[in-house]
């Protein structure tokens, strides 16, 4: 595989959004109760009742919505009114009335009434408060999902089955760090991949570089180390993506790569299957 110095400028040229979905099936199934919750102009416990006995974990999510509070803030100001005994459905279904009481004393009646008779549409503040507190959780995991099954798919076309997923690879003197593709296996691997998307949720964006100066530490010299990255918000930490690719500079990184620069991704992985003889 030629040798080759890259450009910053180059690679912030070739980043790209990665798209996803920010609904998953716990957002779909809250938002077709949300719809289904009748339009009236006051509400009372029993409705509270029945919005928890249906389904309790979703019907407490519509109360956090309700009251625009984060599960943490929540569980907090639950358990310190409730006080000893726990705050989930076992603790409802011992006392529902006090349980149902609390949650009035919070004020969820009143908002009810405040938000389901909301024009435009009652549901387009909480289906927007779910959106941006749980759907952006989870468009943060896929994010990073989306890229690694890509990475994953173009690994396994080349390589077939012969790589190690998500795992501690073993590199010089016993040291090991974490990977998401050893390839041929875990143990003194030729190549070792790193996938990174952003915004993804999990590691910090500076984080990155601590992972990658592990896998540098523990692998071999003539190990191929490729970096494989994308997301929008990286033209946000130019200092830190510097860093990398002064890595690469340096020799320590192989390669690094965008999801627009999968074909090469591909080319330079064939050429490293003939020179490792895989």
């Amino acid at each position: 595989m030629r040798i080759v110095a890259q450009n910053i400028d180059d690679i912030v040229e070739s980043l790209r959004p990665i798209a996803v979905d920010w609904q998953d099936d716990v957002a779909r199934n809250v938002i077709e109760r949300l719809l289904q919750i009748p339009i009236r102009s006051s509400y009372s416990a029993s409705d509270l009742h029945a919005l928890l006995n249906e389904d309790f974990n979703q019907g407490i999510l519509i109360v956090r919505l309700l009251l625009g509070l984060s599960k943490d803030a929540f569980d907090a100001q639950l358990k310190a009114t409730l006080g000893q005994g726990g705050s989930g459905v076992t603790r409802y279904r011992r006392d529902p009335d006090t349980f149902i009481q609390t949650l009035i004393d919070f004020g969820v009646l009143d908002v009810m009434a405040l938000e389901i008779n909301r024009i435009p549409h009652w549901s387009d503040v909480l289906v927007e408060r779910l959106r941006s507190g749980r759907g952006s959780a989870i468009s943060g995991q896929r994010r990073g999902k989306e890229l690694e099954d890509q990475v994953e798919t173009i690994v396994s076309n080349v390589f077939g089955g012969r790589y190690a997923a998500r795992c501690n690879f073993v590199g010089v003197k016993g040291e090991f760090a974490k990977c998401d593709f050893a390839i041929p296996g875990k143990n003194s691997p030729y190549i070792v991949i790193e996938s990174k998307g952003y915004g993804a949720t999990g590691s910090k964006m500076t984080d990155v570089i601590g992972d990658i100066e592990k896998i540098i530490a523990a692998k071999r010299q003539d190990t191929a180390l490729l970096f494989v990255t994308d997301g929008i918000p990286w033209r946000n930490r130019l200092s830190d993506l510097r860093k990398i690719v002064e890595y690469q500079n340096q020799g320590f990184i192989t390669r690094i790569y965008t999801l627009t620069m999968a074909r090469q991704f591909e080319v330079d992985l064939r050429i490293l299957k003939q020179e490792f003889h895989l």
